[in-house]
Order: C-alpha cells, then sequence, then structure tokens
C-alpha cells in the first residue's frame, strides 16, 4: 500500500486516472474533516453482535459513532456498550447517511457479505478493518485489494496473530537459517471440531427441510445479502454460517489466514502454481468433515520452491520423529521441513537444538497491536501489516483451497490438480473449475 501521506496534487492525479472512486477520502484532501494524528477516528461497525463487538472494543479509543446489524437483539450488547452510536440494519442506508460522520468502517459480518460491505465503504473513500477470510471468492479478494490500493484507504484483515512476536520470531529464524532453505511445510487445524467429542459448527450436512419463522429482530432477507435465497433455519445462525457453502469458507477460511499468514510471511510466498485437495465426503450445500489440501509454490529470490499441506478436521502429519515422547503436536500446528533441521511453531525440534541455538537476531519491528496498527494507519501512518495488499493475495490462495474441494470437481480432482495462473486469473488446465472462482450475486447486490 502506497504512504497514506501524499500531496493533493498526487492524489488528484490518482484519483482522476481511476474515475470509479469519485468520493476524495478527507483524510486526504485536509480542512475541517482531516483528522490529525492526535485526533480520534470516527468508526462505524458493520455486522456487530460478536465478533464485530470484539473488535470494536478493541477499537473504543476511538469515537464509535453508528453501528449496523441485521439482528437487533444478537447486536444488543454492543447496542448497549454504544448508546450514543446511531444504528441501522442495512449497511447500505448507514453508508449514505452517515457518510460525513464517519472515516472508518469495521466488517465483521459473515463471510458472505464481507465483500459487497467492504467495497462499499471503500468506494466512499473510507478506511476498512474487515475479517477474515477477507472475502468469500477468490475474485472478491483480487477485487477488493485492487480497489482499496486505488482508493488509498487504510486498511487490515482481522488475523489478530500477524501482529504477534511469535509471528516475527519464526520469520527471523527461518531468515537466519536455524532449519537451513525450507523445502516443505504442514499446517493443521482441528475446526471444525472442538477436540474429539465436539464440533464449532457442523459440515457434512443437507439442507434442513422445516421452514420456521424467523425471530421478530431479524431481517432475514438483509443476513442473506447477495447469497441465493432461501428459507431461514436456526441451523444458519449464529456462527453456524461457517459450514455451509453459500455464506461461510469452512475450517480454510476460519483458520487460514490466520495459520498460513506467519508460513506466508517467512517464507516470502505469493501466488501458488498449483493446488490440490481431498476430503472426506462433501456435497453442494456443506464443506467436508475434514480435508487435507496441497498447494506448490515457485522458488522466490534464494528461497527453493516449497510444497505446503493444509489439514482440517483433526487430521494433521505424521509425529516427527525429532519430537519427544510425552510432547505434544496439538490441534493446531505449523511444522517447517528444513535442508538443516525442522521447527514446530516457533521453536526448532528436539528442544535440545533449541536451547543450543537460543534467540534468532531481531530483524522485525515489533507490532503496537493489530488493531492500533490499523489506527495508526488511518491518521497517516505506516501500512498495517494485514493491509489489503499482503491480505488479498493470502486470502486469495486460501479461497483456491476451498475450490479444490468443490464436490463438482471431484473426479477430475482425482485425477489431476489445479494449475493457477495468478496473472491471467485462471486455472489452466480445468476450465470447469473457473466458475468457482467467483459467484453470482442476488438480484439487488453488486460488488
Amino acid at each position: 500500500m502506497k504512504n497514506m501521506k501524499i500531496s493533493r496534487r498526487d492524489f488528484l492525479g490518482v484519483a482522476g486516472a481511476v474515475g470509479a472512486f469519485t468520493i476524495v477520502p478527507r483524510y486526504v484532501l485536509g480542512g475541517a474533516g482531516n483528522s490529525a494524528p492526535s485526533e480520534k477516528v470516527n468508526i462505524a461497525g458493520i455486522g456487530v453482535g460478536g465478533q464485530g463487538a470484539s473488535d470494536l472494543g478493541s477499537l473504543s479509543s476511538q469515537n464509535i459513532v453508528a453501528l449496523c446489524d441485521v439482528d437487533w437483539s444478537h447486536a444488543g450488547g454492543t447496542f448497549g456498550r454504544y448508546p450514543n452510536a446511531r444504528r441501522y440494519k442495512d449497511f447500505r442506508e448507514m453508508l449514505d447517511k452517515e457518510d460525513k460522520n464517519i472515516d472508518a468502517v469495521v466488517v465483521a459480518t459473515p463471510d458472505h457479505v464481507h465483500a459487497p460491505a467492504s467495497m462499499a465503504a471503500i468506494k466512499r473513500g473510507k478506511h476498512v478493518y474487515c475479517e477474515k477470510p477477507l472475502t468469500h471468492s477468490v475474485y472478491e479478494a483480487r477485487q477488493i485489494a485492487e480497489a482499496a490500493r486505488k482508493a488509498g484507504v487504510a486498511t487490515q484483515m482481522g488475523n489478530q496473530g500477524q501482529a504477534s512476536d511469535e509471528t516475527r520470531l519464526m520469520c527471523e529464524m527461518v531468515w537466519g537459517g536455524a532449519i537451513g532453505p525450507v523445502r516443505e511445510v504442514h499446517v493443521w487445524t482441528d475446526r471444525p471440531n472442538r477436540g474429539l467429542n465436539d464440533v464449532y459448527w457442523p459440515q457434512g450436512v443437507g439442507r434442513p427441510t422445516d421452514t420456521p419463522p424467523a425471530p421478530e429482530t431479524l431481517d432475514w432477507n438483509l443476513w442473506l445479502g447477495p447469497a441465493p435465497e432461501r428459507p431461514y433455519n436456526p441451523a444458519y445462525l449464529p456462527f453456524k454460517w461457517r459450514g455451509w457453502w453459500d455464506f461461510g469458507t469452512g475450517a480454510m477460511g476460519d483458520i487460514g489466514c490466520h495459520a498460513l499468514d506467519p508460513i506466508f510471511r517467512a517464507l516470502k510466498l505469493g501466488a501458488p502454481t498449483s493446488v490440490e485437495g481431498i476430503s472426506t465426503l462433501v456435497n453442494t450445500e456443506t464443506y467436508p468433515l475434514s480435508s487435507k489440501i496441497h498447494y506448490e509454490f515457485p522458488a522466490r529470490g534464494d528461497m527453493p520452491a516449497v510444497k505446503v499441506v493444509w489439514y482440517d478436521g483433526g487430521m494433521r502429519p505424521p509425529r516427527p520423529e525429532e519430537l519427544e515422547d510425552g510432547r505434544q503436536v496439538g490441534d493446531n500446528g505449523k511444522l517447517f521441513i528444513g535442508d538443516k533441521g525442522k521447527m514446530l511453531g516457533e521453536r526448532l525440534i528436539p528442544e535440545s537444538r533449541m536451547q543450543e541455538y537460543g534467540k534468532p537476531k531481531q530483524l522485525l519491528e515489533r507490532s503496537p497491536g493489530h488493531h492500533i496498527e490499523w489506527i495508526n494507519a488511518c491518521k497517516g501512518g505506516k501500512p498495517a501489516g494485514s493491509n489489503f495488499d499482503h491480505a488479498g493475495p493470502l486470502a486469495e490462495a486460501v479461497l483456491l483451497g476451498n475450490v479444490a474441494l468443490r464436490p463438482e470437481l471431484r473426479e477430475k480432482m482425482n485425477r489431476t490438480k489445479l494449475l493457477w495462473d495468478p496473472e491471467k486469473f485462471e486455472i489452466t488446465n480445468v476450465p470447469e473449475a473457473n466458475q468457482f472462482l467467483r459467484r453470482e450475486y442476488r438480484a439487488g447486490w453488486t460488488l
């Protein structure tokens, strides 16, 4: 992302070339609405009943001026915490009416609304914080990142671990040669499972057949947003929407942008050249109970080509020989395999090797905090660590994994892997797979 401190002349030159973005962010133009670094940012929330409530809590040092949620019962606690914030159910109405009052927007809706809400804010010149996995489709991730770059707004995706010391240590150890050139990485999560005997949300299930009435506090039509029309059912919300193809992005979308982010940073990854997926039984309604996705990435500078293997639903790689007996691999983890050793998370294995190595040389500045990074960027500081120039390509790779799991491609995936050309934005060897890079919006909704 470009430095936010650009001149009015420079900005108007860019804005003229862009054309589609007619509303100039007021922090760029100066004047009465320009927020100095010492002033507070005026923030609106879109989706404020779940993770959005947590995000707003981390931003409560700023001005929370407007709140939007399609279910006012679910959002009731957040409404109570910010009694002076104006309330809406439709984010489009909020952005129209509050245009002059807000500088920035936090988007924490279900995944299928991320892109329309973020794009609507970007087109109005608002800074955007959007929860992971940024978007629902690969196409949306590309479009949102490009739009934010052209608009010159400050952005951040909600993968909070990117700001952690652990992520920085992981990078510093890899860059310091602690395990030599890395050619293979394994990363796993128990999602959608919760341990061995429970689940966070259902997957591998069919569509419910009953049609109970929606709660009076919920606007079901607005909750559906751009998704295909279907009757309300409590099987979809709250939170359980993650397992449905139409609304969520499964275990990969829920955890991938968290777990793969440190790997992308440490290994300086860009777009994969191929992706291959296998899974348990999967249908056109919900994601599979568990899956394994194999990515291949090309050489980068002095770093060799690398394969990255993702596991979910409780699957994980074989226990590394170097790990001591009695030591857990964990339900969620990362294993780097280098020419000179292995690293579980940010620790070398066995532990004796870690004790011998000590600490790597510090190469990266430590973060003031994930949400603070974004606020500082909104006020003209440097881009946040997971700004959309970084988060967009990461989300593209994550969501390509879901394309490889589509049940419609199951037979073809038994015979080949998907070859990805990021410049052409095309899966080159399986043309029918390209339909799953994007989705059709319901009438009345646009990106």
